[in-house]
């Protein structure tokens, strides 16, 4: 059985679609979590933290 060029591209595309609306459906879904929502607000509440301290500045390091 030989497949056309188009006959493939068109497989190829929709395999593709499918695979990416799953991924897309799948990321929304756990953003949308309500178990989740507790880290995402932390994660969006990092740049407002006034916890800056000069000694891990003069370290180099941000996180230690």
């Amino acid at each position: 059985m030989e497949m056309e060029y188009e006959a493939v591209r068109a497989i190829s595309g929709t395999l593709g679609l499918l695979i990416f609306v799953g991924l897309f459906v799948g990321v929304l879904v756990y953003a949308l979590w309500p178990k989740n929502r507790s880290k995402f607000d932390h994660a969006a509440n990092i740049p407002l933290n006034d916890d800056t301290d000069d000694t891990k500045l003069s370290r180099g390091g941000c996180c230690g």
